[in-house]
């Protein structure tokens, strides 16, 4: 990977590895989301794709993840303006509003711990979703996210 790659290209000019690299392992964008069809508000659950391991933040199954769950969206630097609802401290949103990699990011910090220990990722709260019935999803929602048109 370039040095610094992240303060010196656009995201559409990242090579793959950059691009996943970039990513902070939150674990934020596996939570699930429900979208009420009138308003577009996006209701955000605690409860984690079913492909998250829950304590490292990351996909266990990461390159079969769109045959295995397929509501599973793919982020791509074309798209990242569709992902509005993306937190504030996510990296792919940081750098494509302009702004610096926060210093907890895995890329900075040398590893993602930092990261867990300040409480950017789901590790603390997330549950899985094989543990949680369909009908009993609605009551693990933990913010409502005003989406725009």
């Amino acid at each position: 990977m370039r040095e610094r790659f992240w303060e010196r290209f656009d995201l559409e000019e990242l090579t793959d590895e950059e691009w996943e690299a970039l990513c902070d392992g939150c674990g934020q964008c596996c939570l699930l989301k429900f979208q009420d069809e009138e308003s577009g508000d996006l209701a955000v659950l605690n409860v984690a794709c079913e492909l998250l391991d829950i304590p490292s933040c990351r996909c266990g199954d990461y390159a079969h993840r769109f045959e295995k769950v397929p509501d599973c969206t793919q982020l791509t630097p074309e798209r990242i303006d569709d992902f509005r609802w993306l937190p504030k401290s996510c990296a792919y949103r940081r750098v494509a509003e302009g702004r610096k990699l926060a210093a907890w990011h895995p890329l900075i910090a040398g590893g993602p711990e930092r990261m867990h220990r300040k409480g950017i990722s789901v590790r603390s709260f997330a549950v899985s979703q094989r543990e949680v019935p369909e009908e009993e999803l609605e009551a693990h929602i933990i913010a409502i996210l005003p989406i725009d048109g």
